[in-house]
């Protein structure tokens, strides 16, 4: 993969966090708010799935272009669950199960695939604008239940 240019990392950021707004905060407060709490929920859990398995994608598709070793798809796979798992814990049952999955889900993308090995199979772009997106939805997620906006 090319090498980041650090001066893309500011607006890669902001496009990230744009990106979540209007893909998934958006649809999923108004889905929450004005129809049922279900629906708004299922947007945050599908797009969890959508930001997880991205990465068993690039693995996948890695070992094509670049001869990623077998062993991060795999790798790759697990995380996907793992992280899906989290996700349908808040489905119907706390939200903060939904939240504590896009909490955590920048470690993986900033320390696994922008730092270290998994950066020679995954966007740098995707990699960094998923620190804002994901951190954005967590907060998105605490702030409206916990204040009772939704739910």
């Amino acid at each position: 993969m090319p090498e980041p240019v650090t001066e893309l990392i500011v607006p890669v950021l902001i496009n990230g966090a744009i990106f979540a707004t209007v893909a998934v905060i958006v649809p999923a407060f108004l889905l929450s708010r004005f129809t049922r709490d279900i629906y708004g929920r299922s947007v945050l859990v599908i797009f969890l799935f959508i930001a997880a398995g991205a990465y068993f994608g690039f693995a996948t598709t890695g070992r094509d272009l670049v001869g990623t070793d077998q062993i991060w798809i795999l790798v790759e796979l697990i995380q996907a669950v793992v992280f899906g798992a989290i996700a349908l814990l808040g489905l119907r049952g706390s939200p903060y199960w939904i939240a504590a999955g896009w909490a955590l889900h920048p470690f993986w993308d900033f320390l696994l695939h922008y730092m270290g090995p998994g950066h020679s199979f995954t966007p740098w772009t995707y990699a960094i604008a998923c620190v804002s997106f994901d951190w954005l939805v967590a907060i998105y997620i605490v702030i409206a239940y916990g204040l009772g906006l939704v739910g």
